[in-house]
């Protein structure tokens, strides 16, 4: 039995619960307990206090290691979670892993660059082909004597044996699989009052295992992520324990005016003795009872239906809703079990009152509602750390990058996450697509062994339970690149009909068809490298008549790619130097390789290839960095403003990736050390809430409103300059923008005496006359002509490609700059006044501001814009908000720097 999320005890202890459990628990440890002996619960977090060692240096086994009679001596200190390498790199074992080529001289990492470790055997030489002891010694308060004592495990990879106190709790044939939860009854093993000792071995996925893996986008470490890598925690109760809270929403839309709610939680009897009891819940001021009956170590899935409990059939209920289309709206469950009378344990979770569904429309297009209304998903993929550490208060910050870059999806591949990330993403209305993972033994199902399918549903099981209460869950896929056969598919659908799974279930991330779903409605079909920003307006369905997309070259903006993206995110220099090192900055070499993907996304030919095409031949490392911002920002740019034109024909779009598994550079739109570049703010200005369009397939422009109300009385200026800043064209266009619409204002029409290189200047301001919504294209009489012929699953190639060299002439301006830093609590925000005196162009000037003069750039920071264009007499007011902390001791200080700008 599991459980997953925060409880309340009658001892007013709220604590928060990070387990679940396998399904497979052994005979119960626990004795009789007396109706009598009812007593609260109270959590202990195993995290800090823990030793490690390899079994190869210690060759005592599991009862004497968890004994008190055991001295260890050399071992090392961690905190859990932590994976093995992980640790070592902590205690200054080996150097960071993140930098240079460090991760490759570490002890067994001789397998091939670029190859998925995961897919290959560890060798036997290796100090990680042999399981590695955690030793931890607690104490248990005597208070909790008289209760049930629960050891719960979050996540182990892959395999191990548990002992306490001398007792073996569990073995590798119980502990295997790494995205299960286990809980063991414990309660006859421990001493509460006194000193109690848990050895956990952990035993190394083989390249056969359902493990972790991590594929084209970061090399794995040598100890393929082994270890206790999520919480560990004992619990204690009364006879009966309570786990995994659900509360699954029908609502009555599109009036949304009525919700019929049914809450489950799972019962489980610590004894072996039948006992009556009663489980009461409470929803604000709705309360409801149930009498329970359990067998001796029966867990039983305890249900109320609103057909049955009137009062869970609410009218005009708050509803969840996903950011930018509403408020997300969370209640409090509490539920008690109760034995004659006096409390056993007690449980409160949050939950959202909304419904999901979708519609397939065609083999590729599958469109999800959320409470009746239609929402076109624009998301990211999100990658664990590659060493599994986790950071909250980093993970906090990522997703205040998604929030400000305004994307409401994640997408997850596999990996597990803690609680946190659920409850967060759960809090602030951002939308989480998650499924199981590819490249690995988890697909190759002609290979499982029946233990295989064994871990594969229990697995499912955890996965189930632990997130179907979380209203962000938007789908879940049982299959990635590849749909599992029928047999196994089956399997997954009947955990997730048993336990209720609430959202979409999709059969895989692509468009291959199943016995069970014949048309899945998405799919993968990239690009992945470099791709001119054309290339998303020009990619049709209509123009892939006789291609199949399953080859790839189906990239453009129509239907729901789960993942694709504009190519390589080279970071800003001061990324690339804190990546490579001053010895490895220039020019490009195997550094850079091992920094970049596996097979053929090894290189940046591609990308740096069609930049010297586009801007010029790179002349040093911060020559290349700077252009590489404006490439990927006008990739990134392209490939969302797409899908917002072409929606509800495009229904979803996965950057892959959001983020980076350690340092990059490739596929992320900020980078590891949370530096935003031009992907960043190319994707923020995309999906701004009212946003002005250039479709350069043919000459149209846009208005895109992801609102989800009426805006009345716009007006959308359009202006087109010479490189010279000669204005060739002015137009001003009255409008209204209908909630959550698409719609072509005007044509720009063929225009004489343009330079080769000429911009495109789009302003869009409310009845006020305040500015709701802007763009800035530059443009080349250059036109990109795409070979569709040798288009390939990665990239589709251009026969001519936009000239932009012309840029390289533009006047050098001196634009004027003040700063203003306002300090609220914990929080500052800086103001920026920039200015253009000059009568030329100031372009793409990027913004940064310094720990004092000369000091380290404040990061994480979330700038209003940047990486701005400014037309001669322009003037800006920028604000920029970031923590204190992340300020340091000095003022600051703003730092400019343009492409023609000092």
């Amino acid at each position: 039995m599991t459980s997953n999320h925060a409880m309340t005890y009658s001892t007013k202890r709220l604590v928060q619960l990070f387990v679940a459990a396998a399904g497979l628990l052994l005979p119960s440890l626990a004795p009789r307990l007396a109706v009598s002996e009812v007593a609260s619960a109270s959590q202990l977090r195993l995290d800090s206090g823990w030793e490690l060692q390899s079994s190869a240096k210690v060759p005592e086994s599991g009862d004497v290691l968890s004994s008190a009679s055991y001295k260890p001596q050399g071992w090392y200190p961690v905190t859990v979670p932590t994976t093995v390498v992980a640790a070592l790199v902590k205690a200054k074992v080996y150097p960071d892993p993140d930098f240079g080529t460090n991760l490759r001289n570490f002890p067994g990492m001789d397998y091939a660059v670029g190859k998925v470790f995961a897919r290959l055997p560890m060798n036997a030489a290796s100090p990680f082909a042999v399981p590695w002891w955690y030793r931890r010694v607690f104490e248990l308060p005597a208070g909790e004597s008289k209760k049930s004592a629960w050891l719960n495990f979050d996540g182990i990879n892959y395999r191990a044996n548990i002992w306490l106190n001398g007792q073996k709790i569990a073995d590798t044939s119980t502990v295997a699989g790494a995205w299960r939860h286990y809980e063991f009854d414990i309660s006859k093993a421990i001493h509460p009052g006194g000193k109690n000792i848990l050895a956990v071995q952990v035993f190394p996925p083989s390249e056969h295992d359902l493990a972790i893996t991590f594929v084209d986008w970061n090399p794995a470490p040598p100890d393929k992520d082994m270890g206790i890598f999520h919480e560990v925690s004992i619990l204690t109760s009364g006879p009966v324990a309570l786990r995994h809270p659900a509360v699954i929403s029908q609502v009555n839309s599109p009036a949304n005016d009525e919700a019929e709610l049914t809450v489950l939680a799972q019962a489980t009897n610590a004894t072996d003795q039948p006992i009556q009891g009663e489980l009461r819940g409470r929803i604000e001021s709705i309360s409801f009872v149930q009498k329970v009956e359990l067998a001796p170590h029966e867990t039983k899935e305890v249900q109320f239906h609103a057909s049955e409990f009137p009062q869970l059939k609410l009218e005009h209920p708050r509803l969840w809703w996903p950011t930018q289309m509403g408020k997300p709206e969370l209640y409090a469950l509490h539920l008690q079990f109760e034995i004659q009378g006096r409390p056993s344990d007690e449980v409160e979770s949050h939950f959202g009152i909304r419904q999901i569904t979708s519609e397939v429309t065609s083999p590729t297009r599958r469109l999800f509602r959320i409470n009746g209304q239609p929402l076109l998903i624009r998301g990211g993929g999100w990658s664990n750390d590659f060493l599994m550490r986790w950071d909250s208060q980093r993970f906090h910050q990522e997703l205040d990058y998604v929030a400000d870059m305004r994307l409401n999806t994640v997408r997850l591949e596999g990996r597990s996450l803690p609680q946190e990330f659920y409850d967060e993403t759960d809090r602030r209305g951002i939308l989480v697509m998650a499924g199981w993972s590819c490249c690995d033994a988890w697909e190759q199902w002609p290979k499982w062994t029946a233990e295989d399918h064994d871990i594969a549903k229990a697995s499912m099981r955890s996965q189930m339970l632990r997130l179907r209460n979380h209203p962000s869950l938007l789908m879940w896929l049982n299959g990635s690149d590849n749909a599992p056969p029928a047999d196994q598919e089956a399997v997954y659908l009947e955990v997730e009909k048993d336990l209720q799974w609430p959202n979409p279930i999709l059969s895989s991330a692509t468009a291959k068809a199943t016995t069970i779903h014949p048309q899945n409605g998405v799919r993968m079909t990239g690009p992945y490298d470099y791709v001119t920003p054309s290339y998303w307006f020009a990619d049709s369905e209509e123009n892939q008549a006789g291609h199949t997309c399953d080859l790839g070259g189906c990239g453009g903006a129509h239907g729901f790619n789960t993942e694709t993206s504009a190519g390589p995110a080279v970071p800003p220099i001061e990324s690339l130097q804190a990546m490579f090192g001053k010895d490895h900055l220039w020019p490009i070499d195997d550094t850079w390789t091992l920094h970049a993907g596996g097979g053929v996304f090894s290189s940046l030919t591609n990308f740096t290839n069609a930049l010297n095409q586009r801007y010029g031949e790179v002349k040093d490392v911060r020559d290349f960095a700077e252009k590489s911002q404006l490439m990927t920002y006008e990739g990134t740019r392209g490939m969302y403003e797409a899908y917002s034109k072409n929606k509800y024909v495009s229904t979803g779009v996965i950057q892959w990736m959001l983020n980076n598994a350690w340092p990059s550079t490739i596929w992320h739109l900020y980078d590891y050390y949370l530096r935003p570049g031009g992907g960043y703010f190319g994707a923020k200005i995309a999906m701004e809430p009212l946003h002005p369009i250039y479709s350069s397939t043919d000459r149209s422009i846009w208005v895109v409103s992801s609102q989800y109300t009426d805006v009345k009385g716009l007006k959308l200026q359009t202006k087109v300059y010479n490189l010279d800043m000669a204005e060739k064209f002015n137009k001003s266009i009255d409008l209204d923008a209908a909630a959550d619409s698409t719609a072509q204002v005007l044509t720009l029409p063929q225009m004489d005496g343009l330079t080769p290189t000429y911009f495109l200047k789009l302003t869009l301001t409310n009845a006020t006359g305040k500015t709701v919504g802007t763009n800035f294209y530059w443009l080349s009489t250059t036109p990109e002509t795409i070979d569709w012929s040798k288009s390939n699953w990665y990239t589709t190639p251009v026969t001519s490609q936009s000239d932009f060299k012309a840029l390289n002439s533009l006047p050098k301006v001196k634009l004027e700059s003040s700063i203003r830093t306002v300090q609220t609590g914990e929080e500052e925000t800086t103001h920026v006044t920039i200015r253009n005196p000059s009568k030329n162009l100031a372009f793409f000037i990027r913004l940064k501001l310094d720990k004092g003069a000369g000091g380290e750039e404040i990061l994480p920071v979330l700038w209003e814009d940047n990486y701005i264009s400014l037309l001669p007499g322009e003037k800006r007011e920028i604000t920029a908000h970031y923590a204190h902390r992340d300020a340091g001791a000095h003022e600051p200080t703003l730092e400019v720097r343009g492409w023609n700008a000092d």
